[in-house]
């Protein structure tokens, strides 16, 4: 294990860690979290061996091998699946000392190697090196494509399965959802279930790290907080101990009331009932997170648009694409005041591509289109971080957006995202992605469009902005389409879904989850057709199959009896509880006379919703951990 005792650790001037301490243990799964700049980064250095201690000791066994994502790739030209074995160092000079030897024709020493190979099963390591590179976006093509070939963002994903395919103690992944789109998160976090190892994770996707950890590393007030649990339930530890302190207590009973007017905005419509059903239940454990939140640094909203016509954009047989390729065929689609859409579909479907042709960056090719001379596009997308002006301020770029706007008002505006005090005046050059980001958007906010078009609006940004923007989202009066791998701001954000498959885009329903599911099928439909020798078996595996399901369903009886029981608990307790409430109606009962009867029944309240309280919590920790054995079971078959 690993052993962090009362450390300090200096960047310059500034003390990022003093007197913290936290233990490591084997095969614990730990997310790490914090504000930015709080000292994540330089943890993970200190755990490579990169940074020294300034005070206090860091035992890290010498026996473990460490593995993390290089944040830069040379444009070499070896292949890409070439590339990634080089991620396993015993294995690559293990090939490279056999291909020597087969050129020398050293019989003896290939004789060696074969034996080495065999003992770490290295013969097994190309194809898992396959395995990770289809798993995170690349074709079969693709993987024989040269390094310097890929983009930017490409790179980064071989270098993460550089990491991978190392069979490391300890695995240190600083955002490595970033450059992923959905499918490849999805496939990521499976990954990350499954690993064997010691895992370290810094990100900043809530429903990724719930997925995957089992324990959080909060560092705040240079220390390490160290909470059992997934995200979510740190975030209830954290709300619960914040909503103690009177003075934020105001701000967080305004955070729920906007979610409780949010909750409201789809309940109130009947005609969106299915959507409601799917949302409200992820809308009200937002509610109870919120409190979380109170001590963000991130506050701002969308100013109602200065009109909203009705449609804003119709396309009816559109087809788009670029030069003479079509990548999109006859789309329909009708954005009204109101549309909240989520793209979905697989990489390079095309979901970027109908953006750019709602944003009219790029025309159509064919089909009718129509656009209102009133629509006001509020675009975000990731080129537009490298189009800043890197000379000038936040200030200066408001100030082109609206030359007559007093320097104070802008920097008003821009404090609720976190530019405060001189800041908002230093030129944009030296900022970090996640601070250019928060600028576009600021741009995007301060001009009040009446259509949203966001790509990977969550790139970049902290778990603090995260939430601000869904907040603000979820207020927009306008219409949005949006594309992200970021499930928690898709949940709480759009009414439905689009799916862009095989050249079109059809609508796909009002839940998220059924995507994964989707995803599921279509990788089932993909692989290869079964032998003949597979199909004579088909008969037995069916019956095997069946037996399985057997033994799962006897397996997961007791827990499905347990969540009948708390079921059972909280129909007796609700009753309980609103014949206490009626009773405390009645206006007698605080006459003097009646003060004992009203203390008691004060203090059965207190107890009942207590009780109601945990045995919710219960319920919903079995529900869960149902729902994850049963995903689990049918994703290993």
């Amino acid at each position: 294990m690993i052993q962090i005792s009362d450390i300090e650790l200096l960047r310059g001037p500034k003390c990022l860690l003093k007197n913290a301490s936290a233990t490591l243990f084997p095969q614990h799964k730990v997310g790490l979290v914090g504000s930015n700049g709080c000292g994540k980064s330089s943890l993970f250095a200190l755990l490579k061996g990169e940074l020294q201690l300034d005070s206090g000791e860091a035992k890290i066994p010498k026996e473990w091998s460490i593995a993390s994502v290089k944040q830069e790739t040379p444009a070499l030209d070896i292949s890409a699946l070439e590339y990634v074995l080089q991620g396993n160092p015993q294995y690559y000079a293990l090939r490279t000392e056999l291909k020597a030897a087969e050129q020398n024709g050293d019989g003896d020493t290939q004789a060696k190697v074969h034996q080495q190979l065999e003992l770490m099963k290295g013969y097994s390591i190309e194809a898992k090196a396959g395995e990770l590179l289809h798993g995170l976006g690349f074709s079969n093509s693709q993987i024989d494509y040269s390094v310097s070939d890929f983009s930017g963002g490409w790179r980064m994903r071989l270098n993460l399965a550089q990491a991978l395919i190392r069979d490391a103690d300890l695995l240190l992944l600083d955002e490595p959802t970033n450059h992923l789109d959905l499918d490849a998160v999805y496939w990521l976090e499976r990954f990350l279930r499954a690993y064997s190892g010691t895992l370290v994770l810094i990100s900043h996707d809530r429903e990724f790290l719930d997925a995957v950890v089992g324990e959080i590393w909060h560092i705040d007030q240079q220390l390490i907080n160290v909470y059992k649990g997934h995200y979510s339930q740190f975030e209830r530890q954290k709300a619960e101990r914040l909503a103690q302190h009177q003075a934020q207590f105001v701000k967080q009973q305004e955070q729920i009331a906007h979610l409780e007017k949010f909750i409201a905005r789809f309940k109130a419509k009947a005609s969106k009932a299915k959507q409601a059903q799917s949302r409200v239940k992820a809308l009200e454990r937002m509610e109870k997170l919120a409190p979380a939140h109170v001590d963000s640094p991130f506050d701002f909203n969308f100013a109602e648009p200065d009109a909203l016509p009705n449609p804003l954009i119709a396309l009816d047989g559109a087809q788009a694409g670029y030069g003479d390729t079509t990548i999109l065929h006859s789309i329909k689609l009708n954005l009204v005041p109101g549309s909240r859409i989520a793209l979905l579909g697989r990489n390079g479907a095309g979901k970027s591509t109908l953006i750019k042709l709602l944003a009219q960056e790029i025309k159509p090719q064919a089909g009718e289109v129509f656009y209102h001379q009133g629509l006001k596009v509020g675009y975000f997308a990731q080129h537009q971080l490298e189009a800043l002006d890197l000379e000038a301020s936040p200030v200066t770029h408001l100030q082109r957006l609206d030359p007559m706007a007093s320097e104070q008002s802008l920097r008003d505006f821009l404090g609720g995202f976190a530019f405060i005090g001189d800041k908002a005046l230093e030129a944009v050059a030296p900022f970090s992605g996640g601070e250019k980001a928060r600028l576009v958007l600021a741009m995007l906010v301060y001009q009040k469009p009446n259509l949203l078009l966001l790509d990977e609006p969550t790139n970049h940004l902290d778990l603090e902005m995260r939430h601000a923007l869904v907040m603000a989202l979820q207020g927009f009066e306008g219409a949005m389409v949006t594309v992200s791998h970021d499930r928690h701001l898709l949940k709480n954000t759009a009414d439905e879904f689009y799916l862009v498959d095989s050249g079109e885009v059809s609508q796909f329903g009002y839940d998220l989850d059924a995507y994964y599911q989707w995803l599921l099928k279509a990788n089932q439909a993909n692989k290869p057709a079964q032998s003949t020798e597979d199909k004579a078996h088909s008969s037995a595996n069916r019956k095997e199959q069946k037996r399985k399901e057997a033994e799962f369903r006897k397996q997961v009886q007791p827990l499905k009896k347990a969540i009948e029981k708390l079921e059972k608990q909280l129909d007796k307790l609700s009753p309980q509880l609103s014949e206490i409430e009626q009773q405390l109606s009645d206006n007698s009962l605080y006459e003097e006379q009646h003060k004992e009867k009203l203390k008691q029944l004060l203090a059965q309240q207190t107890e009942a919703a207590k009780q109601q309280e945990q045995v919710e919590e219960e319920l919903l920790e079995l529900m869960t951990e149902l729902e994850e054995q049963e995903q689990a079971f049918y994703e290993q078959d």
